[in-house]
């Protein structure tokens, strides 16, 4: 007997795996880790190779192993810049890990060398050429102007090259002029550095700057190589004047929502096969355009699709692995056992991802790897072979020791002893020696099965089994029982969606034994705890199995079976279940025949789920929109055995997706797919643009202002806008072609435009395919100028110590150069310049303003000028005013109440205003019987009030101050 080990034995298997690392010349970490830890029993030894090479691990080396992990202590570029590799080891075999490269990275300074000065004719493009220092890996580039930090912002004019640190201006202005810096920065890990180029001057000619067509300077290669899943960077970017905008445009495909960035960038996030393709940036102004194409070229690292696993196989048996892998270039797959290439050789066969071995041997057992590489990676798949030698064993595996059976039925007894190579077996009934007739069949694995049983079939049972490594036997018993029957068997049916339905399943079986039921639909066993309340057991009862189907749905149509089984034998009976409801979705729906506003659709026929179809939908969405829309088609009513229509009123030049739904006297059903997207044909515009308004600008100057047409509208490439216009009254009309979509103004300048002069203007829209309508006729003003004539006989008057009334006599409208929008009051102390003046403006056309806030007992000047958009006009002669002394600071005092019959008198000492206050002219007295009711105010001109009481007087509140020219002093409660 030989005492078996708890813990079974295994070669090693990777947890963690050194990683390519970067690390920083001159870093002031004085080491570099590269890790590797695998489990394995019994542990794994580790060692490492440098370049195929194994490295030695001697006392004085920089080299040191921690557990599994690689230490290079003060790392040298020269020395230990290369591509290493772990091996992990124990005495069930080896693996290697997967490549790791160390490199170094650095970034050297600028050449010392002083750079050319630039001298270019204002308005034209330039480029600076950042020529960078050697460095790894790549830099991230900025430009400075003059000084640190004043980097040149990217707005559309300026752009710098993230490829070649190249500076790009479009179109020059004299801002530009300078001392001109590249600013190379490079990220290493938390590690930062950045160097800066000699400046290099640029001056310009003064000359005026003439308008010209774009011309291409920033390029993307014509073939760009990307691996998949990766980030790829277009760039593209023009000089000209007027600078130009930049689109972009997949010549083999629409857009993707994975495009972020505009302009000089087209950046495609997560990149795909989808994505392969021929990329064109278009740059445009209203002198013309320029293009440039290049392709994009998708490639990937390898992939497994298929990977060995831990396999035991029996002595002298064959044995296939396979393994597979995805990729671009298609990976080379090739196989290491124990760490070491492995080739074709007697009874082992290599042949691409594809391992054979014949009549396996103890030899056999091992470590192995199978590599996928291409030049962009390589990936490994581990597995362990064990070979096995054993006797025939039925402690794992015995025969059942009860074997219960029904009569008439079928029973299998399997006999699976654990054994390699695989035991010969025979079975017994007692002392007789089984053999395959028509009741008995002993199948080639050892399994015997009794067919027909009868009670003379009880006894016992016992398997023998036999290999070159030994024998062993296993006994169980059979005994017979009474088979188990269906009663009633469930009955099919026919129901609309959502009607509930019970199907019956009653059943009899041996008493001795518990029975169950159990149900299916189509072969699938139905899971009544997933089945969301629509499957219930309607019986709690031993021998019924009823099964009730609530809010039946199309899923629920097909074929129940109801299984009664007991733990020796089972019945079964079926019935067929319809539910009708709404079609399904149509299939296969095809766009031919794009016209500008017209479509032609077909699409094959969908389940009607057991209801004719009557007739069919169409619905589409744009890229502007996701949401569906029912179409208008041709015929207008489809039939429902039509399998295709025409869909009509489509924009012209707009992306569709299309999808179609049947109903029928159940409903509407699901949708089909959606069609792949189509582009209408483009047609000339339909609509005028809206909007038209104009007015404002400077002198000589007529605005022309609409809103920008939508893309709904504008039917197709090359969209602009034509503009019409004539002063008012006369015959001739002037045009201007504005280009682009997104524009939304006109500025036109002639120096014989006067103020404020009516014209009549119209718009409409254009493409490349044509013109549209034109729209009604506006009238817009050209620009207005500052009031010419003031306003007269202006009087002010003081109304209370802080306020003042100013009025004036208006201008006359005939002498108006614009609208307008109201009068501005300016005012200022005596001894003050006008130019320190507050100024309070009205709105319209009001002749009179209250002015608050001022100083008491001060005198201001005041004058009044007409206002429109353009600015202020000339002021009116100036008047003078002063404000009254402020009331006195001191409230009445001595507040007395004397009651008389239905009246009360109220005194209090009277005040008196000193030198420099307003006189007292009188009193005010608020009134208020509790603190609910309104307040009642009363005047009087001495220092005394009588009033009526009330019947229900209790208490009262009263506040009393003084009033005169200089307003209201201060209450006294």
């Amino acid at each position: 007997c030989q005492a078996q080990s708890s813990t079974r034995n295994y070669g090693p298997v990777f947890e963690e795996q050194p990683v390519h690392t970067l690390f920083p010349e001159g870093s002031a970490e004085e080491k570099v880790t590269l890790a590797c830890r695998a489990r394995a029993s019994p542990p794994a030894t580790y060692r490492w190779k440098m370049n195929g090479t194994e490295i030695k691990m001697e006392p004085d080396s920089r080299y040191r192993l921690v557990a599994g992990d690689l230490v290079i202590s003060n790392p040298v570029k020269a020395k230990d810049a290369g591509s290493y590799q772990c091996v992990a080891s124990n005495s069930r075999g080896t693996v290697v890990s997967r490549e790791a490269s160390l490199r170094f990275g650095f970034l050297q300074e600028f050449s010392a060398e002083e750079r050319d000065p630039v001298k270019i004719t204002e308005g034209w493009g330039v480029m600076f050429a950042c020529s960078p220092p050697p460095h790894y890996p790549g830099l991230s580039y900025r430009w400075l102007l003059n000084e640190f930090p004043n980097f040149i912002p990217a707005d559309g004019r300026r752009f710098v090259s993230q490829t070649t640190g190249n500076l790009y201006i479009a179109k020059t202005e004299a801002a530009d002029l300078g001392n001109y810096s590249c600013f190379a920065t490079s990220h290493i890990d938390f590690i930062t550095k950045s160097v800066f180029s000699k400046f290099s001057r640029l001056s310009l000619a003064a000359e005026d700057a003439r308008q010209y067509a774009p011309s291409i300077k920033a390029r993307f290669p014509a073939d760009t190589y990307a691996l998949a899943g990766q980030m790829v960077t277009l760039e593209c970017f023009a000089f000209g004047n007027p600078v130009p905008r930049i689109k972009w445009r997949k010549l083999d495909g629409s857009q993707s929502s994975k495009w972020i960035g505009s302009e000089p960038l087209l950046q495609i996030q997560d990149v795909g096969f989808e994505d392969e393709g021929t990329y064109e940036c278009e740059a445009e102004n209203i002198k013309g355009r320029d293009t440039y194409q290049g392709r994009i070229i998708i490639q990937a690292q390898p992939e497994w699709l298929k990977v060995i696993t831990d396999t035991e196989a029996d002595i002298g048996s064959d044995l296939r692995w396979s393994c597979a892998a995805a990729g671009k270039p298609r990976p080379a797959v090739r196989w290491l056992r124990d760490g070491q290439p492995l080739t074709s050789q007697n009874r082992i066969e290599v042949s691409g991802g594809e391992l054979r071995f014949s009549k396996l041997v103890l030899e056999d057992s091992g470590m192995y790897q199978c590599v996928a590489e291409n030049k962009h990676g390589t990936v490994y798949a581990s597995a362990e072979l064990t070979v096995q030698a054993l006797a025939p064993d039925f402690r794992l595996n015995p025969v059942k020791r009860l074997i219960p059976a029904a009569r008439s039925g079928k029973v299998i007894i399997p006999c699976q002893p654990r054994a390699a190579p695989k035991a010969t077996v025979l079975w017994t009934k007692g002392t007789e020696l089984l053999i395959n007739s028509s009741r008995v069949t002993i199948t080639t694995d050892g399994t015997l099965i009794l067919q027909n049983i009868s009670k003379s079939d009880e006894g016992k049972y016992t398997c023998f089994a036999e290999n070159f490594m030994g024998k062993a036997n296993s006994t169980g018993i059979l005994s017979v029982r009474d088979a188990t029957k269906i009663t009633l068997a469930p009955s099919s049916a026919d129901i609309n969606v959502g009607e509930n339905l019970t199907l019956q399943c009653h059943a009899s079986h041996d008493p001795t034994m518990d029975l169950t039921f159990t149900w299916s639909l189509d072969d699938f066993p139905i899971d009544f705890d997933k089945s969301e309340g629509h499957y219930r057991r309607a019986s709690v009862k031993e021998a019924i199995g009823d099964l009730s189907i609530f809010n039946t749905q199309l899923k629920h149509s097909g074929r129940y079976t109801c299984t009664a089984q007991t733990v020796v034998d089972s019945a079964s009976e079926s019935a067929t279940l319809t539910v009708r409801g709404p079609p399904g979705p149509p299939g296969g729906v095809v766009v031919r025949d794009i016209s500008d506003s017209t479509v032609q659709l077909s699409w094959s026929r969908g389940f009607d789920n057991h209801s004719p179809i009557a007739r069919y939908s169409i619905e589409a969405r744009t890229l502007l929109s996701n949401k569906w829309k029912q179409m208008r088609t041709n015929p207008v009513n489809i039939e429902g055995n039509a399998e295709t229509a025409q869909v009509v009123n489509l924009i012209p030049w707009m992306d569709y997706e299309f999808r179609v739904l049947a109903s029928n006297i159940l409903g509407v059903g699901e949708p089909s797919l959606p069609s792949s997207k189509i582009r209408t044909k483009e047609a000339a515009p339909t609509v005028a643009p809206s909007g038209l308004s104009g007015g404002g600008g400077a002198p000589n100057e007529l605005i022309i202002n609409w809103t920008p047409t939508l893309r709904d509208y504008q039917n197709g490439d090359g969209f602009g806008y034509i503009l019409s216009f004539r002063k008012k009254g006369t015959q001739g009309w002037l045009t201007a072609r504005v280009p682009h979509a997104e524009s939304l103004h006109y500025v036109y300048r002639n120096e014989s435009i006067g103020p404020y002069t009516p014209f009549e203007v119209k718009i409409k829209a254009y493409n490349r395919k044509g013109e549209g309508p034109e729209s009604l006729t506006a009238i817009v003003y050209s620009a207005e100028e500052e009031p010419k004539v003031a306003p007269f006989r202006v009087m002010a008057k003081a109304v209370l110590s802080s306020e003042m009334e100013v009025s004036w006599e208006p201008v006359e409208q005939g002498d108006m150069t614009g609208v307008l929008l109201g009068y501005e009051i300016r005012y200022w102390k005596d001894g003050d310049k006008e130019e320190a003046a507050d100024r309070v403006r009205t709105a319209g056309l009001v002749t009179s303003a209250h002015v608050t806030g001022l100083n008491p007992n001060t005198k201001y000047h005041v004058s009044v000028r007409a206002y429109n958009r353009a600015g202020t006009g000339p002021p009116s002669p100036s008047t003078n005013v002063t404000t009254t002394k402020p009331p006195p600071k001191r409230p009445p005092g001595n507040i007395s109440w004397t009651f008389s019959g239905s009246t009360v008198s109220i005194k209090w000492d009277p005040v008196v205003a000193k030198a420099d206050e307003s006189a007292v002219t009188g009193y005010k007295m608020l009134y208020r019987q509790d603190s609910h009711s309104a307040p009642t105010l009363y005047l009087a001109s001495k220092s005394r009030i009588d009033i009526p009481v009330p019947e229900d007087f209790t208490h009262a509140f009263v506040q009393i101050r003084v009033t005169g020219p200089g307003g209201d002093g201060i209450p006294a409660e």
